[in-house]
């Protein structure tokens, strides 16, 4: 049995946990230099806002619908998120984070009533950390995520499921008869992994409904799609598949990359985010435990705007792998030096880590320069302490997970936050973006007697 806990329209209610004002109004957060919705409350949806809406295409809704955009404030959202995991854990033995919002629980063992159980989990999480969820329950993980989508749904759309399943839907404690019920009301679309073009040819053959799709021959879906696919018909058939995943496996890519809140021309600037880019990308590798053999870097214009085109990649190898974030940034800027073309107006760049290898299959380099014997048994000289890159990268991890993650950075991207007045033009623009109340002590809020 799993059990699928999901948070409701996770960033906004983030936001609404500390703006009770924005309660029963229509709110979306954006992208990247607010570029569109990547959230949306009930009342956007119900104005008609698509996942991935331009903004510039409903700003007009401000005035005449009351639309609230909001930037994307991600720290805020990824604290919020470690808060209702912990709570969700309670739910089960184990857990597998499969998204921000989104876990897994394997409830193996688990006595009691599991709906009773699952409602006051529900309710813990609402109490402790103001956001709302939904959790799906059911003998494979496909069901049980399907299950969330019936919960969340008789939740926002009274009438679309039987008032019962609103919140909390154990799919594994119907009846036959109310389980094809449910199965005929939801579309193929909303399947756990049936995406936009597959879900297409499924109903040009007929297939509308979840409940068509139980009925498909598992070999004849494997022949005409894919293994995937025929696992999942098996999920929903109520034959498990999947297990659960304690961790996810390491990434095969890391990459870093943004849009640029404007345009830049100046090497200089780019040298910069190229720089953050790939300590950014280094802090991902070292968190997994991994190594990269190759460092990509590209720039490129904007293919909207009306100016020259330009877009160039490169790979630099390095000499052996690595996860040191001075190598890297190192890598990356020769990168850079060697696809920079001057008079184009770059929107974009990024820094790619490939060739990765876990750190544990890698023997080390034996360097032996600039080392000196002991004066005396037990006394270790500076220099060969200094020279081991694992230990120094730890304290600089270790100290920016303390105390903030610029407090300290390579000189290379010294000046890309820096506290001047004017902002580098290639950093996102945030105009919109709520403090980061639970991460940021100058930007909790205050309140006076």
């Amino acid at each position: 049995m799993f059990a699928l806990v999901d948070g409701n329209n996770f960033y906004v209610s983030c936001e609404r946990v500390f703006r009770p004002s924005l309660l029963g109004r229509p709110v979306v957060v954006l992208s990247n230099n607010d570029g569109c919705a990547i959230a949306r409350s009930n009342e956007a949806k119900d104005l008609g806002i698509r996942m991935g809406h331009p903004w510039h295409e409903i700003r007009h809704l401000e005035d005449e619908a009351g639309l609230i955009g909001l930037s994307a404030n991600f720290e805020l959202y990824g604290d919020m998120s470690d808060r209702m995991m912990s709570l969700a854990s309670g739910l089960g033995p184990e857990q597998e984070i499969y998204s921000i919002d989104e876990s897994f629980i394997a409830l193996q063992g688990v006595k009691g009533d599991l709906v009773d159980r699952a409602r006051a989990v529900r309710s813990r999480i609402l109490a402790w950390t103001g956001i709302p969820c939904g959790i799906g329950i059911g003998p494979t993980k496909t069901l049980a995520k399907l299950a969330n989508h019936i919960a969340k749904t008789a939740e926002r759309k009274p009438g679309s499921y039987p008032a019962k399943f609103a919140q909390v839907c154990n799919l594994a404690n119907t009846t036959p008869d109310e389980l094809q019920s449910l199965l005929r009301a939801t579309d193929v679309g909303e399947v756990w992994g049936v995406g936009g073009r597959i879900g297409s040819q499924l109903r040009d053959l007929g297939v509308k409904t979840v409940w068509d799709l139980t009925q498909m021959e598992p070999h004849l879906v494997r022949q005409r799609w894919s293994v995937v696919l025929e696992r999942t018909v098996q999920e929903l058939r109520g034959v498990a598949c999947m297990s659960l995943d304690d961790a996810p496996p390491p990434k095969q890519q890391i990459a870093c990359t943004r849009s640029f809140g404007s345009a830049v021309r100046d090497q200089g600037q780019l040298a910069q985010a190229v720089s953050e880019f790939a300590v950014r990308a280094s802090e991902k590798l070292r968190a997994q435990g991994s190594l990269a053999g190759e460092v990509l870097v590209f720039i490129r214009t904007s293919p909207f705007r009306k100016v020259p085109q330009y877009s160039k990649s490169h790979v630099q190898p390095l000499v052996r792998p690595s996860a040191d974030s001075r190598q890297i940034a190192t890598a990356a800027l020769q990168g850079l030096k060697a696809i920079y073309r001057p008079g184009f107006d770059y929107a974009k760049a990024g820094v790619m880590l490939m060739d990765i290898s876990s750190a544990s299959q890698v023997q080390g380099e034996l360097c032996f320069e600039g080392l000196v014997e002991d004066p005396e048994p037990g006394v270790q000289q500076g220099p060969r302490a200094a020279r081991d890159p694992s230990r120094l990268m730890a304290a600089l991890d270790a100290v920016n997970l303390r105390w903030g993650k610029h407090t300290m950075k390579l000189g290379s991207n010294r000046l890309a936050h820096s506290q001047s007045p004017s902002p580098k033009a290639w950093m996102m623009k945030q105009e919109r973006r709520s403090p980061r109340y639970t991460t940021q002590w100058e930007e909790m809020p205050l309140v006076r007697a």
